[in-house]
């Protein structure tokens, strides 16, 4: 019976088609004679569970009445070297500006909290907003974001557009640099180099319809 089965059945369901005879014995003479079911059962992969997901307290509100109260942060690719490169960045929703980045060649821990460590003379209140990656809701970063004195706030599942700000600024720096320029294989220099020099034309010269046609540096600049 083991064998017409072709050995899928453990020893439970071979006994159930001998009705008086016990588990136990069933059992005995199937290991005994090597009868045993061999499917192999696929172990699922321990991805741990997230130290701290915080609550979405962002809820899609992108406006700011003043500079470092509202912060979001994402990590992007950037499949253009000679190996994966990854860009983490911080934007400033009071008016654009790319306050914060780190390029590396691994999307670890320590690549965002490189980005995180940039952050300076920040606001009481401020609130700084990501997606529920491993990255941001390990112990080592969100310890390091308490320190800082910010209250964190993470998008819901499957749900981008909660931190849209920050996924449309990597999604211009793509389209600006490498695909305006056709640039699909370069040297890992020259993607940091292309990535480095958009950031500071993004923060000091692009113009911005929503801040008045001025750059985000200007429009911070004028305020004050």
């Amino acid at each position: 019976v083991c064998a017409e089965h072709k050995f899928r059945y453990g020893y439970r369901k071979i006994a159930a088609l001998f009705p008086g005879i016990s588990e136990k014995t069933v059992q005995r003479i199937m290991q005994k004679y090597g009868w045993s079911c061999r499917v192999k059962v696929k172990k699922r992969k321990r991805t741990g569970q997230p130290t701290h997901v915080a609550e979405n307290q962002l809820a899609r509100a992108f406006g700011a009445s003043k500079s470092c109260q509202k912060l979001v942060t994402d990590i992007t690719y950037l499949p253009f070297g000679q190996s994966m490169m990854y860009l983490s960045s911080i934007m400033d929703l009071y008016n654009g500006e790319i306050i914060a980045y780190t390029i590396g060649s691994v999307q670890d821990v320590t690549l965002v909290l490189d980005t995180l460590q940039q952050l300076d003379n920040l606001s009481k209140d401020c609130l700084l907003h990501s997606d529920q990656g491993s990255v941001y809701t390990s112990y080592a970063y969100q310890k390091a974001v308490k320190e800082k004195g910010i209250t964190m706030s993470m998008s819901r599942k499957g749900t981008p557009a909660d931190n849209s700000p920050i996924e449309t600024f990597h999604s211009s720096l793509k389209s600006e640099t490498f695909y305006l320029d056709d640039i699909y294989s370069t040297t890992n220099a020259h993607v940091k180099q292309i990535v480095e020099t958009y950031i500071t034309y993004y923060n000091n010269i692009r113009i911005q319809t929503k801040l008045n046609n001025q750059s985000p540096v200007k429009y911070r600049q004028l305020a004050v």
